[in-house]
């Protein structure tokens, strides 16, 4: 996590996210167990894909939570990286949880469509205005330290601002009950829920499980990386054994330079490795010089169409 300012010191900023986040995830947790027992009591099944969609959330505010925490522990011996990768498994664990709620309310919904049951309106009203409530305070709480640009606190207050959303699914799936009396409306709306759930989902386990398979991150092209500084730096003429891979969020890399043999060795090194934070924001790296031709089947990881193959998106 990248601090550009003088006014606070990291650790302030620490522990303001963690203080932060620690709030709204409080305040999303107390309101998904409301809506849990209101979505029992009312029998509405909106209530509970929204709690279910609350859960994503307070699952994505504890995930940047021990981010925060965990990022502040020291790497050992023994774990190089520190703990960094936790929150990574914990995020592929909670996306297979939610895919597996969405299934659940999804088949509850279509027996309910055939077997309608009854459902409080009122009280599902209640709830669901409260859960909206509460989906606005958590979202206020993480947007007042949006000059923070933690990535795990902005992931967060997207999370919470999808789940408005499902709170306002469940707002006027109580209305047209309560007004028409109509009550397969709850069942649809759940569904609807659960989509955005569904979504949300999909995305934390893409994400997650490009982490745990040693995957580039998304959003850098190696090839254009490999151009791109041998362009910048004359005195590169080949680039190859390239890995990138993310740890925590922070961007790690290894890569071989063939370079014209420098007057200055070290200089030439800090030239690379400014290039790689400047244009890529990649600080941790491992840069091995060398100045013959590479030789041998390694050489051909990142240059062969094939090697680059598992960078594009399908």
């Amino acid at each position: 996590m990248a601090h550009h300012h003088s006014h606070a010191s990291p650790s302030e900023h620490h522990d303001g996210n963690a203080r932060r986040l620690l709030l709204a995830f409080s305040v999303t947790a107390l309101f998904m167990v409301v809506e849990v027992i209101g979505g029992l009591v009312s029998g509405s099944l909106a209530l509970l894909a929204d709690a279910g969609h609350m859960l994503t959330d307070a699952a994505a505010l504890l995930f940047a939570l021990l981010a925060v925490r965990f990022a502040r522990r020291p790497p050992s011996a023994q774990r190089t990286f520190g703990w960094l990768r936790l929150t990574t498994l914990a995020a592929f664990v909670n996306a297979l949880a939610l895919v597996a709620i969405t299934f659940m309310i999804v088949w509850e919904a279509i027996v309910r469509f055939y077997h309608p049951q009854p459902v409080a309106g009122v009280t599902m009203l209640g709830i669901a205005i409260a859960g909206l409530v509460a989906n606005i305070v958590s979202f206020w709480i993480l947007h007042r330290g949006s000059e923070e640009k933690n990535l795990n606190v902005r992931a967060a207050a997207l999370h919470v601002l999808g789940d408005l959303l499902g709170s306002v699914g469940a707002i006027v799936a109580a209305l047209v009950i309560l007004w028409t009396g109509w009550t397969p409306v709850d069942p649809i709306l759940s569904v609807l829920v659960s989509c955005l759930v569904l979504r949300s989902a999909w995305t934390l386990l893409k994400e997650s499980v490009n982490e745990l398979l040693e995957g580039a991150p998304v959003s850098l092209d190696i090839a254009a990386l490999r151009r791109h500084l041998r362009r910048d730096i004359p005195e590169v003429r080949d680039v190859h054994h390239v890995h990138v891979w993310t740890v925590g969020e922070k961007s790690v890399m290894t890569l071989h330079v063939q370079v014209i043999p420098p007057h200055d060795h070290d200089a030439l090194l800090e030239r690379i490795q400014h290039f790689l934070i400047h244009h890529y924001e990649i600080s941790h790296v491992t840069i091995q010089m060398e100045y013959r031709p590479c030789s041998g089947p390694e050489c051909d990881l990142n240059t062969l169409p094939s090697g680059h193959a598992h960078h594009h998106h399908h």
